[in-house]
């Protein structure tokens, strides 16, 4: 025992104080400011496209090469070249070259949730709808 305290306590608050500081670092404001909401609407613009949308979802399964998401998404191989560009330039998506072929892939899991919740809502959505007869 030290100082009166139990030695097998010790690894316990040191996690509790790790734990602690992790939790603190990982909130955020309660209320968001300009910059916060300004940003949010400019990823819900990128994401407001049906081809980009497509295209993160894919990626969001596992990385894809250009012609893979052409193929996935429909759209002519110019264009997909385009949508990734600017996904790539809004820092949401990485690209990589393998020889000739360049690999995409999303560049973090937080805009794979987002994609994946707007779906489940696009969902839930549907299945409100009354039957038509």
């Amino acid at each position: 025992m030290l100082g009166g305290l139990d030695d097998s306590t010790e690894p316990l608050r040191a996690y509790e104080r790790t734990h602690a500081l992790v939790a603190a670092h990982d909130e955020r404001p309660r209320t968001p400011g300009e910059e916060q909401f300004t940003l949010a609407a400019e990823l819900f613009a990128l994401l407001g496209d049906r081809t980009r949308l497509v295209l993160l979802h894919a990626l969001a399964e596992d990385e894809a090469d250009v012609t893979m998401l052409t193929e996935r998404c429909g759209a002519a191989r110019p264009a997909v070249g385009q949508y990734l560009a600017r996904l790539r330039l809004a820092g949401l998506v990485n690209m990589r070259k393998e020889g000739r072929r360049v690999i995409c892939s999303p560049r973090d899991g937080p805009l794979c949730r987002v994609v994946d919740e707007a779906l489940n809502l696009a969902d839930h959505r549907l299945g409100d709808r009354p039957a038509h007869d």
